[in-house]
């Protein structure tokens, strides 16, 4: 028997701590409301991927989550790597997280993905990122005569379902191996290819309507994020 876990909304405290963090990113502040951000945001988090986490595994079983807070479960960290950035503010002003299916890092397969900050919370499904062996996989999956028509499907499925938006930088030009005239070339010059959304509102992400809201879009995304895992299955990923 499946376990199901309760949720009944981020507290109100959890925005106004991103609110404020934003104004106050620094060090010195957030360990001053370390308390604050543990109780009245990460704890809720992990209670929204337990609640979340199983809804989505019982429909789609071969997603995977954990409610891990050091960065290898589902959350990201809040803490901004700024090795390599001109940005130096220590920490993200949002708490956001992966619901992902595959044997990689869950930012480099499929998956449902999730960010909270004061605006409220957003949503996405496919792959932020294309690591170089899932490039090609998708490039000869779009190709491919029964996965390329499938994706088709898949697209008008998810516009059929509701206003989301199609995201994905594209290269200037068709790959080389390709016919520039390919049906599909404009799909073969994605960089990477996800689903996202028009915000939650905060009155829905503070209420017991969150998990129900998320996991209805998170269904009428689904199709692209289930191709992706065919398209990385057909190519041994």
């Amino acid at each position: 028997m499946t376990t199901q876990f309760e949720f009944n909304g981020f507290p109100p405290q959890a925005l106004q701590f991103l609110q404020e963090l934003k104004a106050n990113n620094r060090r010195e502040w957030f360990e001053a409301h370390r308390t604050t951000y543990q109780d009245q945001l990460l704890k809720p988090a992990q209670e929204f991927v337990l609640a979340l986490g199983t809804r989505l595994q019982h429909t789609f079983p071969g997603v995977r989550f954990d409610p891990a807070t050091n960065g290898s479960g589902t959350l990201m960290r809040i803490y901004r790597d700024t090795r390599f950035s001109a940005d130096k503010t220590p920490y993200k002003s949002n708490i956001s997280g992966m619901f992902w299916e595959g044997q990689g890092k869950k930012t480099e397969v499929p998956a449902f993905g999730f960010q909270l900050d004061p605006n409220g919370m957003r949503l996405m499904a496919g792959m932020f990122h294309f690591p170089k062996p899932m490039l090609l996989a998708y490039r000869q999956a779009v190709a491919d005569e029964e996965l390329g028509p499938a994706l088709l499907a898949a697209l008008a499925q998810i516009r059929q379902a509701g206003n989301y938006a199609l995201i994905g930088e594209q290269y200037q030009r068709v790959p080389a191996e390709y016919d520039p005239e390919h049906p599909r070339r404009d799909l073969l010059r994605y960089k990477y290819l996800y689903v996202s959304m028009e915000d939650i509102p905060p009155q829905v992400a503070t209420s017991l309507e969150l998990v129900d809201t998320c996991f209805r879009h998170f269904r009428n995304m689904a199709p692209l994020q289930q191709w992706l895992v065919r398209a990385a299955g057909k190519a041994g990923l």
